[in-house]
């Protein structure tokens, strides 16, 4: 397994509407793995693959708290089949968007459509941060962030922030 660098907004690659994998393979399970190992360094609880440059429909997560045994999950392919009418609002946060944290509101619940680890189809119910972890890594599938939700002015506040900090990142290296 390989740590691989996260890509961080504002870069354009974000922003690609990733594809469907034809088929759950080794190599793709390779893929996993080292989005799984990641996103464990990282430390975060999800990742989408064009987080790392690979524009293909594959999530991971682990929403174990700490202490407790991991509980991966690899859902490829994803697909929301309904989402409830009610909302439900969590401070949100991303891998991509470094220390920026806001609120964000999203349907409570949702049922899920995916090809696990092995390439079975599985289907699940989600609700309270599972819910709102799988709607926040599949938005990254269509090329949008948790701060598109947010309003304009925030949104470019924090995209200057972070450009500001990669110019201070690349000037020092």
């Amino acid at each position: 397994m390989t740590i691989r660098p996260i890509i961080t907004a504002p870069d354009p690659r974000l922003k690609q509407v990733s594809k469907p994998v034809e088929r759950v393979d080794d190599a793709l399970r390779a893929l996993m793995d080292d989005m799984l190992e990641t996103m464990y360094d990282a430390p975060g609880i999800g990742l989408a693959a064009i987080q790392i440059g690979e524009p293909v429909r594959v999530i991971v997560m682990d929403l174990a708290r700490e202490g407790e045994p991991p509980e991966p999950r690899y859902l490829v392919n994803p697909e929301i089949l309904w989402k409830s009418e009610e909302l439900a609002t969590y401070e949100e946060g991303c891998l991509s968007v470094p220390e920026f944290y806001e609120d964000v509101a999203r349907p409570a619940r949702c049922r899920l459509r995916y090809l696990d680890y092995q390439g079975e189809i599985r289907e699940i119910d989600c609700d309270g941060m599972l819910a709102t972890c799988v709607q926040h890594e599949m938005d990254h599938l269509e090329g949008i962030l948790f701060i598109d939700h947010l309003s304009r002015l925030k949104r470019q506040m924090m995209l200057k922030k972070l450009e500001k900090a990669k110019k201070l990142d690349r000037a020092s290296a």
